[in-house]
């Protein structure tokens, strides 16, 4: 199953994050994935793991499981190399091995004080706070971004946690739309206002930590998983199916793309086996009661500021 993008490109509708995976856990778990069906992987300079990505992905070539234009492969501008759009593709580019990348995002909306291609650092001034370059404009880093398109370095490009009035923005300066608005999204934070405004304006919206960050955003930030929610354990129950599975299948039916991450293979099938059922109306309505208006992924925590604010 796939979305058809604004670009005319399709993106599957279940792909494999990489964020927080080890270097030496990497290889096993794309090969294993592809074995498994997965053909969208979803990775960012800042996850420090390109360069192990694109050794797996080359093996995966050579041992001949899966051509590359089979694949859909997204990565994604890291704050400090706003300036630096093209530079920082290329660096992306030759750290997977790829000639193309499907889908290249802009992480966050902000610009920070550059600390060298790829180095991703997210530089902290004196007072504590994040080193925002105020120098940069969204627009500016879209335009180059809309380069790499017309180079032909991108095949689709996109934005990363914009809200509606930045997506807004975004649409108004474009000449090539953003294809996708990769953002967080689950049964505890719907969002549905910001998913209905793309969608109606042709962005594909991708849910980054779809199942509410479970174990990995717990201990990072001390955020509730609605994997324990009592009304989606009893849909499950219903439908026998796992929690994590009603979760994903609830995003799809939703028309969003999700992206779950797990280095476990029984949860790679688990996650990815998420087709052979739908959810009726009543559960679809029943699952948005469900919504806290709670965000999993806090950022603040290292960046001294609260962009959501």
């Amino acid at each position: 199953m796939a979305i058809t993008l604004s670009s005319g490109f399709k993106m599957p509708a279940v792909g494999l994050g990489v964020w927080r995976m080890e270097g030496k856990d990497i290889r096993d778990l794309i090969i294993n994935a592809i074995k498994i069906g997965y053909r969208h992987f979803d990775c960012a300079a800042d996850y420090k793991n390109e360069a192990e990505v694109g050794e797996a992905l080359a093996e995966a070539f050579k041992m001949g499981l899966v051509k590359r234009e089979e694949l859909f492969i997204t990565t994604k501008l890291w704050n400090s190399d706003h300036g630096h759009v093209l530079e920082a593709c290329k660096d992306s580019l030759n750290k997977l091995r790829l000639d193309y990348l499907d889908l290249y995002l802009v992480h966050f909306p902000i610009a920070t004080k550059h600390t060298g291609v790829g180095t991703t650092s997210s530089a902290i001034a004196d007072d504590g706070v994040l080193d925002i370059d105020t120098t940069i404009t969204l627009e500016t880093t879209w335009h180059a971004m809309e380069d790499l398109v017309s180079k032909g370095l991108a095949r689709s490009i996109g934005i990363s946690n914009y809200d509606i009035f930045l997506t807004r923005d975004c649409l108004a300066y474009s000449k090539v739309k953003p294809a996708v608005n990769q953002i967080e999204t689950h049964p505890y934070f719907q969002r549905d206002s910001l998913v209905k405004f793309c969608q109606k304006h042709g962005i594909c919206v991708t849910a980054h930590t779809p199942l509410g960050g479970a174990v990995a955003n717990t201990e990072w930030f001390g955020s509730v998983s609605c994997l324990e929610d009592p009304v989606l354990k009893g849909i499950a129950e219903k439908y026998k199916k796992t929690v994590a599975q009603i979760v994903l299948r609830w995003g799809i039916q939703r028309n969003t793309v999700v992206i779950p991450k797990s280095s476990k293979v029984e949860r790679l099938e688990e996650n990815f086996n998420v087709f052979g059922f739908e959810l009726s109306k009543e559960d679809m309505e029943l699952i948005k009661s469900v919504d806290r208006n709670h965000r999993t992924n806090q950022p603040a925590k290292f960046w001294g500021i609260d962009l959501y604010a």
